[in-house]
């Protein structure tokens, strides 16, 4: 690990599998029915992380029953319209769906819930989009993802989408985002924590929308934010005015990404589900705290935090995380949230 580049903040790099193989752990709750709620499926120059990888992650000892794939630009349409080229990817994950549920592959419905993406900056013209992601994967589309991840120092890397300042106010922009709930579909939501009251008022003109807020709400700890106990204030801060809009979800996950926080990628070997379950507690616990096991789901955000930690380990630490939990609040975080918000079968 110590002979390849680290990452950049807030940049992916692909994960060292070697590195990964050296913390393995027994799965805690075995029998503990889960619904990965967001991963990703890409080939990519050296970098291929396709069905028979999600698979291989999913089958280490945990009891994976579903997944939701969420957008990442994998197979977009090289011809055609622009505004269509985004159908392209939901196509290529419907299929990888449909391979799943042939049930030749095992027990995992991978896939069983797809988000997608579409540009909403081209206002209420997207619905094309959004129909004929629908017409191509059916049940499976549940929405989209529209990255707004931005932030005025440069060294915070921006969205993949390039998105303006405040660009959830833009108004051409909400014009496009208003066709989600016309149309039944859910919105997942990628920033970072300065822009989390953004989305609160984005939810409140939209009270109908189903809205998912990725990745804890994206706490950076670098450049101006490397002082974390006012990041870790600034964040609760806004995630407790997000909690009051009835329509939010929260993804409970994405923190092994390089944003500053935590530099496990750094050490000869991964951490333990303990290690991981003692760092992550303050961001985790806060989110139940604040909006209640009926509207968080844990995450795996695989393969991005695959530079952290082995999926195996990941879920342990998530179980620890939840070893207070009632039974009921366990089913939600661990497969219930993210049933009723995707509409898996």
């Amino acid at each position: 690990m110590a002979d390849r580049p680290m990452p950049k903040f807030g940049n992916v790099l692909d994960p060292d599998l070697a590195w990964v193989a050296k913390t393995r752990e027994p799965a805690l709750e075995p029998d503990l029915p889960i619904v990965d709620p967001h991963h990703h499926l890409w080939d990519r120059p050296n970098n291929r992380y396709l069905l028979p990888d999600l698979l291989a992650d999913c089958n280490e000892g945990h009891n994976v029953v579903g997944t939701v794939f969420v957008e990442c630009g994998a197979m977009f349409r090289k011809d055609g319209p622009d505004h269509l080229k985004p159908v392209g990817e939901v196509e290529f994950v419907n299929g990888t769906a449909a391979m799943s549920a042939s049930g030749q592959y095992g027990k995992t419905k991978a896939c069983d819930g797809i988000v997608g993406h579409a540009e909403l900056r081209i206002g209420a013209k997207v619905r094309e989009t959004l129909e004929a992601q629908m017409q191509v994967a059916g049940r499976r589309f549940s929405g989209i993802r529209f990255s707004t991840c931005w932030d005025a120092d440069t060294r915070v890397r921006r969205a993949r989408t390039d998105p303006a300042e405040r660009l959830m106010y833009d108004k051409t922009w909400r014009e496009g985002f208003a066709q989600l709930g016309k149309l039944g579909l859910t919105y997942d939501c990628w920033m970072y924590h300065p822009q989390i009251r953004e989305m609160a008022d984005l939810a409140s003109a939209f009270p109908d929308t189903v809205m998912v807020l990725d990745h804890v709400g994206g706490p950076l700890g670098f450049g101006p934010y490397e002082d974390h106990k006012a990041t870790f204030a600034s964040w609760k801060a806004g995630m407790a005015e997000l909690a009051k809009r009835p329509n939010v979800n929260i993804k409970l996950g994405g923190l092994g990404m390089p944003l500053g926080l935590y530099e496990f990628f750094k050490q000869t070997a991964p951490p333990s589900s303990e290690t991981l379950a003692k760092a992550y507690r303050p961001w985790v616990e806060t989110c139940i705290e604040l909006f209640g096991a009926e509207r968080c789901m844990f995450e795996s955000n695989f393969p991005v935090d695959k530079i952290t930690s082995g999926f195996g380990v990941l879920w342990n630490a998530f179980k620890r995380l939840a070893v207070g939990a009632s039974a009921t609040e366990k089913t939600a975080l661990f497969s219930g949230t993210a049933s009723r918000v995707y509409r898996l079968s």
